[in-house]
């Protein structure tokens, strides 16, 4: 590793917020937020991330998100020693959401997700400049990600985070996550750091 683990963000005071690659030992509390803000959304009708709206069940993303930590792709932010929230950020996606072109200049956002608790404090906003740090240390143009398809709420909270739908990826048999966005790395404030590290892979 070329770089160090932890990125302040903000100024450095108590309770800066740190986005730092994830632990294996932290999976457990990833998978535990995951399972929160499912419930969080099912009480306002959302049924993203439910196995009855054909998202992964948590044995899947468990060994998703394992397998990403295990090559340095998950990280979190935290907060005055808390975990707050996490993403994971890589070049992979589902064969029938973006073209190949399209891959080749982006990285591709999973599994954001931001504690309830933590609501109101941007942190979701600080993890995508993250993904966009990421995608300019490798040369990169895009951050692109796929937002649960039927979720309106979700999609406006992308669009006011600075992304614009690409498209909706069909037919809808493919998956319940097809809604396709996007935000050029340029559009960043350009102080973000143009970090030196291994390639995502």
């Amino acid at each position: 590793m070329t770089r160090a683990a932890a990125v302040p963000i903000g100024t450095a005071q108590p309770g800066t917020l740190l986005i730092r690659r994830a632990r294996r030992d932290e999976l457990a509390l990833l998978c535990l937020l995951r399972l929160r803000r499912t419930r969080w959304l099912v009480a306002r009708g959302e049924d993203q991330w439910t196995t009855a709206g054909r998202g992964l069940d948590i044995e899947a993303f468990a060994g998703a998100v394992g397998r990403a930590i295990e090559r340095g792709h998950t990280w979190v932010a935290e907060l005055g020693g808390e975990v707050a929230g996490t993403i994971t950020v890589d070049r992979r996606a589902d064969r029938h959401l973006w073209s190949p072109a399209e891959l080749a200049e982006a990285v591709i956002v999973h599994f954001m997700i931001v504690d309830a608790a933590f609501a109101g404090r941007r942190i979701g906003h600080r993890l995508l400049a993250h993904a966009a740090t990421l995608a300019r240390g490798d040369g990169l143009d895009w951050v692109r990600l796929d937002a649960w398809t039927t979720n309106r709420a979700l999609h406006a909270y992308y669009r006011n985070a600075g992304f614009r739908l690409a498209r909706i990826a069909g037919p809808a048999t493919l998956g319940p996550s097809c809604a396709l966005f996007e935000r050029r790395v340029d559009t960043w404030p350009s102080a973000l750091p143009a970090l030196r590290r291994p390639a995502i892979g």
